[in-house]
């Protein structure tokens, strides 16, 4: 049904069609119209809707401009495998799939769309159609499991960088990888990984990059704690042009971390971080925390200094502002 829609709207294009006419078109209830433009809109289709006028076709979802992404990558290793789909529940479900199969270090996995993003701790991640970056990355470091955390960090590094050079926006690391323009969260980051012998197999980084969503793609209980380039820099931004800024970010980052280990990626942290110095809040499994968040240790922890002088390391969890 959603496709017969589509084609009556392209038959004529730039003007308004009722519903009921295209009720009586297509057979159908104008209830049914309604359900069916809203689908349309969930997968990325924009319709201005007048009254006694009906229904008009704006604008069809963005598709990712393969040739484009491909011809601009400045990478040696990440990005040079590409896997790109109109719609998976996750592609952190195809990257570990690909990984089985041998997929190299650097494969990288692109969705116009995802059902069933995945945030961190088991959150979902609201994944329109051709308005974001889904993305994973595959990674093969060889170090001890526990050094994970600083991978993490690294990530959130990398991809803050991009999008200051990209976007020319405010933008500041909540810990440990939360990106943040004007406290609204515009970025997620989330690493799944499998080990053996206490050192990493392999890692899959997944990221989530609210890119060109407007105001009105977002459902009403995230538009006052969620944002996106696109509202925050006043304009569309290339999905092309910032994952080749993120991948080749996140290499040099790789390379400086295999290099020099943690050190000048917590520097790097702690210079973008809009978490250090200021008071906060946590929830861990002895109960409340609250204190100023002071630095990062060697393993990535968050070292808050409570309200009676006492230094307190945080290694998971998520913390809140105050």
């Amino acid at each position: 049904m959603n496709e017969r829609i589509l084609e009556l709207f392209e038959q004529t294009p730039e003007t308004y069609v009722s519903g009921a006419e295209i009720s009586r078109r297509l057979g159908v209830s104008r209830t049914a119209i309604w359900k069916h433009i809203e689908e349309l809109r969930a997968e990325g289709y924009a319709f201005e809707a007048a009254s006694r006028k009906g229904y008009r076709l704006i604008s069809k979802p963005a598709k990712w401009q393969v040739s484009e992404l491909l011809n601009g990558m400045k990478t040696k290793v990440l990005g040079q495998k590409v896997h790109i789909y109109d719609e998976v529940d996750s592609t952190q479900t195809i990257a570990h799939k690909l990984v089985a199969s041998g997929a190299p270090e650097g494969t990288i996995v692109l969705a116009e769309r995802q059902t069933a993003g995945r945030g961190r701790m088991g959150r979902s991640w609201h994944s329109p159609s051709g308005k974001g970056i889904w993305l994973s990355l595959i990674l093969t470091p060889r170090i001890p499991v526990y050094f994970m955390p600083q991978l993490t960090l690294l990530s959130a590094v990398a991809l803050c960088r991009a999008i200051q050079k990209v976007c020319q926006v405010d933008i500041g690391i909540k810990w440990p990888n939360d990106l943040l323009i004007h406290g609204k969260k515009v970025s997620g980051i989330l690493l799944e990984s499998s080990g053996e012998d206490e050192r990493l197999k392999y890692v899959i980084a997944g990221i989530g990059i609210s890119v060109n969503l407007l105001e009105e793609d977002y459902p009403e209980e995230l538009r006052s704690i969620a944002t996106s380039l696109a509202i925050e820099s006043g304009g569309k931004v290339s999905r092309e042009g910032l994952v080749q800024a993120f991948l080749l970010e996140f290499e040099e980052m790789y390379d400086l971390y295999m290099e020099k280990g943690f050190a000048p990626i917590r520097l790097l942290w702690e210079a973008l971080s809009v978490t250090l110095k200021r008071p906060i809040r946590t929830s861990t499994p002895s109960g409340f925390i609250e204190g100023i968040a002071d630095s990062l240790d060697d393993t990535g922890a968050l070292t808050v200094i409570t309200p009676n002088g006492e230094r307190v390391k945080i290694y998971s969890g998520d913390i809140e502002l105050k």
